[in-house]
């Protein structure tokens, strides 16, 4: 075990439990050197129960087997950072080839519909919904779908209530005073953006067959916590949720390796992304 538990505090024994509990619940492979991790991230969970330290809440995780303890320690430590038009040069793909694609394969029905793996309080979803209205699709038949393991971030999600500092971030001032009003010292984003999106918990080791078809999805920023086996098994299921041709995007860092039998890899206006096969 490092050096770095015991600089924290954090008994070995109770690091393990700390490791595979949040290895079950949420999936993430934390190695030896995370303590700093666990120190910052669990502190507001052992106020929140009233418990002296970490090694105070890893003797409830493991004598107690409660639930509810397992939900609070898995939530804490993943990861929410997300922001409006994260990486713009994937939304200007979405705006310059795939929807005049689909515009002109759906001209019948106007349906369209897409994904938000890893919603976290709901800038991605939102920021392709403004998008939508602004390139003409207001009187299609939109479906977005955002989800994320964490209930906090989709309770917040769906409120769509924004401080200034996260409408500060990639979210560019015209749409800012088009779908958003003050609401105190926040921003309240507009109804019409907020109906066309739906948020849900799902874990995405879970089976996603009841899932789509979705044109696009987005699974950005959550691959690289996860150990091979688990990555290519949410591939496979994300493969199934997609129309043949449909879009998968993936975050800056992440590849779908080992995925060839699903997906092709493109590469276009300086991104990569995967065409469902």
């Amino acid at each position: 075990m490092s050096s770095a538990v015991h600089a924290a505090g954090i008994l070995p024994e109770n690091y393990r439990i700390l490791q595979e509990s949040v290895f079950s619940e949420v999936g993430i492979v934390l190695h030896d050197d995370k303590s700093y991790l666990f120190e910052s991230r669990l502190a507001p969970v052992v106020r929140q129960l009233n418990l002296a330290s970490i090694n105070d809440l890893c003797k409830a995780l493991h004598v107690e087997s409660n639930r509810h303890i397992r939900q609070m320690v898995g939530e804490a430590m993943t990861t929410n950072e997300t922001f409006f038009f994260r990486d713009p040069r994937q939304y200007q793909a979405i705006k310059n080839h795939l929807l005049p694609r689909l515009r002109e394969e759906r001209s019948n029905n106007k349906k369209l519909s897409f994904w938000s793996a890893a919603s976290s309080t709901g800038q991605e979803a939102y920021s392709l919904a403004m998008m939508l209205l602004d390139e003409g699709f207001g009187d299609w038949s939109i479906q977005i779908l955002g989800t994320d393991i964490s209930r906090k971030v989709v309770e917040r999600a769906q409120s769509g209530l924004f401080q200034q500092i996260e409408v500060n971030r990639g979210l560019p001032t015209n749409l800012l005073v088009k779908y958003f009003k003050r609401s105190g010292v926040n921003w309240q984003l507009s109804d019409a953006v907020r109906r066309m999106v739906q948020f849900n918990t799902i874990d995405l080791r879970k089976s996603m067959r009841t899932m789509g078809p979705f044109d696009l999805v987005f699974c950005r920023n959550v691959l690289i916590y996860f150990d091979q086996k688990t990555k290519q098994d949410i591939l496979r299921e994300i493969r199934g949720t997609l129309f043949r041709g449909g879009w998968l995007l993936l975050g800056g860092s992440e590849t779908a390796l080992y995925a060839d039998e699903w997906f092709e890899r493109r590469t276009m206006e300086d991104i990569t992304y995967y065409i469902a096969k």
